[in-house]
């Protein structure tokens, strides 16, 4: 959790952002006002939390939790998610991470059907379990990553049933006709069960929806390691 803020605290931030009033959130959300500024006081916040707990730490659905969407078929397809998704696989008390040449392996998918191109290995003690680790580029999850930093991801086998929404990722897609690999946040989209949103951390970066099948590769960001200092 945020410990800097609250969610009451948060709300308020997102509703100020919106520029609208309670009463107005009141009517376009058909929540009463008074449960509005009771979540906004987080009186109401450990309901939340709870489900938030139970959606990162155990992969349940977060929006069957809040709104039944999906039905209880949902909560069972999330208990059955692939072996990088258990809580055992949440730390390893110590392992080798392969630290990958992304340039030399020419594209996620290559990086990903060999084990060449090791520069070295990282070792970080109680991470959860790494398929590898490379050096990223660009300015899209700035400032959370910046070009240089390193990133070390486990790879989703089943793209189509393995992503954890809201996540972040380091993805090959086919986008506009060119394969690009990219660290992006993975949203639900509104164009329908067939695509997805990529979101960057950087606002200047805007989203865009993409079929599922466009995504070629997929890593689920476990980790990153900025360096600040070449002295």
């Amino acid at each position: 959790m945020n410990t800097q803020q609250t969610i009451g605290q948060r709300l308020i931030k997102a509703r100020e952002y919106l520029s609208l009033k309670q009463g107005q959130v009141s009517e376009l959300s058909n929540i009463p006002r008074s449960s509005i500024s009771k979540l906004e006081n987080d009186e109401m916040a450990k309901y939340l939390e709870l489900a938030m707990f139970y959606s990162r730490t155990y992969s349940i659905s977060l929006d069957w939790l809040i709104d039944g969407e999906g039905g209880e078929d949902v909560l069972l397809k999330e208990n059955k998610l692939q072996e990088y998704t258990k809580p055992s696989d949440k730390r390893v008390e110590e392992q080798e991470i392969p630290l990958y040449d992304f340039e030399a392996a020419a594209g996620l998918t290559k990086l990903f059907s060999n084990s060449e191109n090791i520069l070295d290995f990282i070792r970080v003690p109680n991470l959860p379990r790494c398929d590898g680790a490379v050096h990223i580029s660009g300015d899209s999850m700035y400032p959370l990553l910046k070009s240089g930093d390193i990133v070390m991801y486990k790879q989703v086998q089943d793209i189509a049933n393995g992503i954890l929404w809201g996540e972040m990722y380091l993805l090959s897609a086919e986008i506009g006709g060119d394969l690009l690999t990219l660290v992006k946040y993975i949203q639900k989209s509104d164009e329908g069960n067939e695509y997805v949103k990529l979101v960057s951390q950087n606002q200047h970066h805007s989203p865009i929806d993409i079929p599922l099948k466009n995504i070629r590769a997929l890593a689920y960001i476990k980790a990153s390691i900025r360096i600040n200092s070449m002295a």
